[in-house]
C-alpha cells in the first residue's frame, strides 16, 4: 500500500481506500479507533451515488448506493435514541473493518442530522452524490407517488402535519437540513402510503360522518415501502404466481401492520388515517375503544394532546408490560414477569386475529410473509401467531422456523409461510432512480 494524501491510500491491488479516523502508522495502515472504507464512500469512483434517508420518531436510518448497472449498497447505518439520554450511531459497510458503533447523545433530530451530515460530507466528494431519497410516512390525499421535493411540496406537508404529527415534522426537518448542506442536489420524497393508494372503496371508508371524507379523513395505510419490497421479493423467490395469489404481508416490528394482497394489489391494511391504528405495537396502542377518549377526559381530565401522547408513546408492549417496548426483553422476562407474558400473548393474539380476518377478506390464503424486526427474528412469536391456524392451511415446520429460514411452513402445508428480510432503503433508491431517469436495474 502507498499513500496519495493524508486521508487516501492505494492498496497493492489498486483498490483505493480512505482513512476515516485518527492517524495511522505509515507502512501498515494500522489505525486506532478508526474505520476504513472503500473509495466509493468518498466518491473517488465515477459511479453515481444515491443516499437514502429513513427518519423515524426516534431514529434516522441511512444508506449509500452505487447507481451502476445495478444498485449496490456501499454502507448502511442508523442513529438510534434521538431525544433520549443515550443514543447510538452505527454503520455497517461491505466488510467488518468498515463497521463501527459508538455512543451519540442527540437530544433532538436537528442534532442527530447535523452529526450524520458532518460524518457523511468527507466521505462523499467530487460530485459523486447525485440525489437523496427520503421516506415520507404521510402524503395526505394529494401526494403518494415518489416526487421531487419542492417548496410547494414542503408547504403541503406542513399543512397536513395534523395527519401525522409523530413523523412529518422530523421528516420535513431532515429534508431542509440536507438542502442547506447540499442545495443543488435533487431530493425525492417516497411516500409510505403509495402501496395502498388504490385500496378498494370499502377499505378506504371509515365509519364516521361522511363529511370528513372531504377533509381527507380515510384509511391510507403505511409500511408501503416495506410491503412493496416484500411483494417484489416474493415474486423473485416464489414466482409470479405466488406474488399474484392471496397474500398476507405482516410487517412486525416496533411499528407493526398487516396488508391483504390479491392479484398484486393491496385490498386492505390494518393501519388507517395514522400509523397508530391497527395492531398493537412497541409503544402504540393500535385499535382501541373510542369511548376511552371521553372516559379519560372525565375521570382524569386528560387533554387530547395527553391522550395522543399516551396512545403513541406509552401504550402497546410498553404499556401492557410496564417495562419495555422491545419484544426481545419481554420474551426474556415472560417466565418471571406476568406483565411481560401478557404483553407477548396480547400481541400474538391480535396478529392472529388480523391474519384470520384478512384470510376471510381474500377468500382464502396462499402465502403468509413475516418481516420486520419481530417478524424476521422472533421464531417464538411466529409460532404463537400461527398456532391454531391449521384450519386456514397454516402449519409451521418445527425445525426451519427456529432457524429463521426463508421458508418456514411444513412441506405438507397448504399455505406457504415465508420470512423475508425487508429493505425499505433499497425501495427508496429504486424510486429515486425511476423519478430521475437514472439507468440501473432493480437488482
Amino acid at each position: 500500500m502507498f499513500y496519495v494524501g493524508p486521508e487516501v491510500a492505494v492498496a497493492l491491488n489498486g483498490e483505493i481506500v480512505v482513512r476515516l479516523g485518527r492517524t495511522s502508522t505509515r507502512g501498515s495502515w494500522r489505525t486506532h479507533c478508526c474505520e476504513v472504507a472503500p473509495a466509493a464512500w468518498c466518491g473517488v469512483k465515477s459511479i453515481p451515488l444515491l443516499l437514502t434517508i429513513n427518519g423515524g420518531s426516534s431514529s434516522i436510518k441511512f444508506a449509500l448506493f452505487e447507481c451502476g448497472a445495478t444498485l449496490k449498497r456501499i454502507f448502511a447505518g442508523k442513529i438510534e435514541g434521538v431525544g433520549q439520554p443515550q443514543g447510538n450511531f452505527a454503520v455497517e459497510g461491505s466488510g467488518e473493518s468498515e463497521n463501527f458503533s459508538r455512543p451519540l447523545v442527540a437530544p433532538d433530530h436537528a442534532t442527530a442530522v447535523s452529526a450524520l451530515i458532518d460524518w457523511l460530507e468527507p466521505r462523499i466528494k467530487h460530485g459523486a452524490l447525485v440525489a437523496i431519497g427520503h421516506r415520507i410516512v404521510h402524503g395526505g390525499p394529494k401526494y403518494w407517488e415518489p416526487t421531487r421535493i419542492t417548496p410547494k411540496l414542503v408547504t403541503e406537508l406542513r399543512r397536513i402535519i395534523p395527519f401525522d404529527p409523530e413523523h412529518l415534522p422530523e421528516e420535513i426537518l431532515l429534508t431542509e437540513a440536507f438542502h442547506r448542506r447540499f442545495p443543488k442536489l435533487p431530493q425525492i420524497a417516497c411516500f409510505d402510503t403509495a402501496f395502498h393508494h388504490d385500496l378498494p372503496r370499502v377499505a378506504q371508508l371509515l365509519p364516521i360522518p361522511r363529511r370528513y371524507e372531504a377533509q381527507g379523513v380515510r384509511r391510507y395505510g403505511f409500511h408501503g415501502l416495506s410491503f412493496a419490497y416484500l411483494l417484489q421479493e416474493l415474486e423473485r423467490i416464489g414466482g409470479k404466481k405466488a406474488a399474484e395469489g392471496r397474500v398476507i404481508l405482516a410487517h412486525l416490528g416496533n411499528g407493526a401492520s398487516l396488508a391483504a394482497v390479491r392479484s398484486g394489489r393491496c385490498v386492505d391494511t390494518s393501519m388507517a388515517l395514522t400509523p397508530a391504528a391497527g395492531l398493537m405495537m412497541g409503544t402504540r396502542s393500535g385499535d382501541v375503544d373510542p369511548g376511552l377518549v371521553s372516559f379519560l377526559a372525565r375521570s382524569e381530565q386528560m387533554t387530547p394532546a395527553q391522550f395522543d401522547g399516551m396512545m403513541n408513546h406509552q401504550s402497546g408492549l410498553l404499556g401492557v408490560s410496564e417495562t419495555s417496548s422491545d419484544m426481545r426483553d419481554l420474551l426474556a422476562q415472560e417466565t418471571s414477569d406476568v406483565r411481560a407474558a401478557e404483553a407477548v400473548v396480547l400481541f400474538c393474539q391480535q396478529a392472529k386475529k388480523w391474519i384470520g380476518a384478512y384470510a376471510a377478506v381474500l377468500g382464502g390464503l396462499d402465502t403468509l410473509v413475516f418481516a420486520g424486526g419481530i417478524g424476521e427474528n422472533a421464531p417464538q412469536v411466529r409460532s404463537r401467531i400461527c398456532a391454531g391456524l391449521g384450519f386456514l392451511g397454516i402449519t409451521l415446520d418445527s425445525r426451519r422456523n427456529p432457524k429463521n429460514a426463508p421458508l418456514i411452513s411444513a412441506g405438507t402445508a397448504r399455505v406457504s409461510v415465508r420470512v423475508i428480510r425487508t429493505n425499505e432503503e433499497r425501495m427508496i433508491a429504486h424510486s429515486v432512480v425511476r423519478v430521475l431517469g437514472l439507468k440501473s436495474r432493480r437488482r
